[in-house]
Protein backbone atom coordinates (compact mmCIF):
# COMPACT_ATOMS: atom_id res chain seq x y z
CA UNK A 1 0.00 0.00 0.00
CA UNK A 2 2.65 2.47 0.87
CA UNK A 3 4.61 1.74 -2.30
CA UNK A 4 1.18 2.24 -4.32
CA UNK A 5 1.07 5.82 -2.37
CA UNK A 6 4.43 6.72 -3.33
CA UNK A 7 3.52 6.20 -7.15
CA UNK A 8 0.69 8.35 -6.87
CA UNK A 9 2.73 11.30 -5.07
CA UNK A 10 5.42 10.73 -7.96
CA UNK A 11 2.92 10.05 -10.68
CA UNK A 12 0.84 13.67 -9.60
CA UNK A 13 3.70 15.74 -9.24
CA UNK A 14 3.91 18.96 -11.65
CA UNK A 15 6.86 17.90 -13.59
CA UNK A 16 6.00 14.04 -14.49
CA UNK A 17 2.36 15.56 -16.02
CA UNK A 18 4.26 18.36 -17.87
CA UNK A 19 6.62 16.05 -18.96
CA UNK A 20 3.87 13.33 -20.04
CA UNK A 21 2.29 16.00 -22.12
CA UNK A 22 5.57 17.04 -23.71
CA UNK A 23 6.09 13.45 -24.58
CA UNK A 24 2.92 12.92 -26.70
CA UNK A 25 2.59 16.46 -28.19
CA UNK A 26 6.47 15.49 -29.22
CA UNK A 27 5.02 12.45 -30.82
CA UNK A 28 2.18 13.90 -32.73
CA UNK A 29 4.72 16.82 -33.83
CA UNK A 30 6.99 13.91 -35.03
CA UNK A 31 4.71 12.46 -37.29
CA UNK A 32 3.86 15.67 -38.57
CA UNK A 33 7.78 16.69 -39.63
CA UNK A 34 7.52 13.03 -41.01
CA UNK A 35 5.35 13.89 -43.24
CA UNK A 36 6.14 17.07 -44.27
CA UNK A 37 9.46 15.92 -44.71
CA UNK A 38 8.56 12.58 -46.87
CA UNK A 39 5.14 14.03 -48.62
CA UNK A 40 6.57 17.95 -49.09
CA UNK A 41 10.36 18.41 -49.05
CA UNK A 42 12.07 15.13 -50.36
CA UNK A 43 9.80 15.21 -53.49
CA UNK A 44 10.99 18.90 -54.22
CA UNK A 45 14.20 18.22 -53.42
CA UNK A 46 14.32 14.95 -55.72
CA UNK A 47 12.72 16.73 -58.51
CA UNK A 48 15.50 19.54 -58.02
CA UNK A 49 18.42 16.41 -58.11
CA UNK A 50 16.37 15.21 -61.65
CA UNK A 51 13.54 12.94 -60.33
CA UNK A 52 15.50 10.68 -57.89
CA UNK A 53 13.16 9.44 -55.29
CA UNK A 54 15.13 9.34 -52.36
CA UNK A 55 12.87 6.15 -50.92
CA UNK A 56 13.83 3.82 -53.34
CA UNK A 57 17.46 4.57 -53.29
CA UNK A 58 19.75 1.99 -52.02
CA UNK A 59 23.03 -0.31 -52.58
CA UNK A 60 22.58 -4.01 -52.73
CA UNK A 61 25.24 -6.13 -51.11
CA UNK A 62 25.11 -9.15 -52.13
CA UNK A 63 23.92 -10.72 -55.53
CA UNK A 64 20.49 -12.56 -55.49
CA UNK A 65 17.06 -12.06 -54.18
CA UNK A 66 18.12 -12.52 -50.28
CA UNK A 67 21.52 -10.04 -50.36
CA UNK A 68 21.73 -7.35 -47.92
CA UNK A 69 20.40 -4.21 -49.34
CA UNK A 70 21.57 -0.52 -47.35
CA UNK A 71 18.38 1.49 -48.14
CA UNK A 72 20.69 4.64 -47.72
CA UNK A 73 17.47 7.03 -48.96
CA UNK A 74 15.39 6.02 -45.94
CA UNK A 75 17.97 7.25 -43.95
CA UNK A 76 18.47 10.44 -45.43
CA UNK A 77 14.88 11.17 -44.71
CA UNK A 78 15.10 10.47 -41.48
CA UNK A 79 18.23 12.84 -41.38
CA UNK A 80 16.14 15.49 -42.99
CA UNK A 81 13.55 14.55 -40.02
CA UNK A 82 15.97 15.08 -37.43
CA UNK A 83 17.12 18.02 -38.47
CA UNK A 84 13.87 20.10 -38.76
CA UNK A 85 13.08 18.56 -35.34
CA UNK A 86 16.13 19.66 -34.06
CA UNK A 87 15.73 23.02 -35.48
CA UNK A 88 12.13 23.54 -34.27
CA UNK A 89 13.41 23.06 -30.81
CA UNK A 90 16.23 25.06 -30.80
CA UNK A 91 13.99 28.07 -31.79
CA UNK A 92 11.10 26.61 -29.26
CA UNK A 93 14.01 26.92 -26.30
CA UNK A 94 15.27 30.02 -27.55
CA UNK A 95 11.59 31.71 -27.75
CA UNK A 96 11.16 30.14 -24.04
CA UNK A 97 14.54 31.49 -22.87
CA UNK A 98 14.10 35.10 -24.24
CA UNK A 99 10.78 34.96 -22.06
CA UNK A 100 12.03 33.90 -19.23
CA UNK A 101 14.90 36.52 -19.70
CA UNK A 102 12.27 39.36 -19.79
CA UNK A 103 10.70 38.19 -16.65
CA UNK A 104 14.00 38.39 -15.00
CA UNK A 105 14.82 42.06 -16.03
CA UNK A 106 12.10 43.36 -15.36
CA UNK A 107 13.00 45.48 -11.91
CA UNK A 108 11.97 44.47 -8.71
CA UNK A 109 9.80 46.95 -6.51
CA UNK A 110 12.15 48.89 -3.76
CA UNK A 111 11.49 47.29 -1.06
CA UNK A 112 8.80 49.09 1.43
CA UNK A 113 10.58 51.43 4.03
CA UNK A 114 11.22 50.21 7.07
CA UNK A 115 9.63 51.73 10.15
CA UNK A 116 12.63 53.50 11.95
CA UNK A 117 13.34 55.45 8.08
CA UNK A 118 9.08 56.05 8.00
CA UNK A 119 9.48 57.59 11.32
CA UNK A 120 12.74 60.05 10.54
CA UNK A 121 11.05 60.99 7.04
CA UNK A 122 8.03 62.23 9.24
CA UNK A 123 9.92 63.55 11.66
CA UNK A 124 12.53 65.59 8.79
CA UNK A 125 9.28 66.69 7.55
CA UNK A 126 7.63 68.38 10.42
CA UNK A 127 11.46 69.92 10.99
CA UNK A 128 10.98 71.74 7.32
CA UNK A 129 7.53 73.06 7.79
CA UNK A 130 8.32 74.87 11.13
Amino acid sequence: MKLLDEFKTFAMKGNVVDMAVGVIIGGAFGKIVTSLVNDLIMPLVGMACGGVDFTKLSYKLAEGEDGAVLNYGQFLQNVFDFLIIAICIFFFIKLINAFNKKKEEAPAAPPAPSKEEVLLTEIRDLLKNK
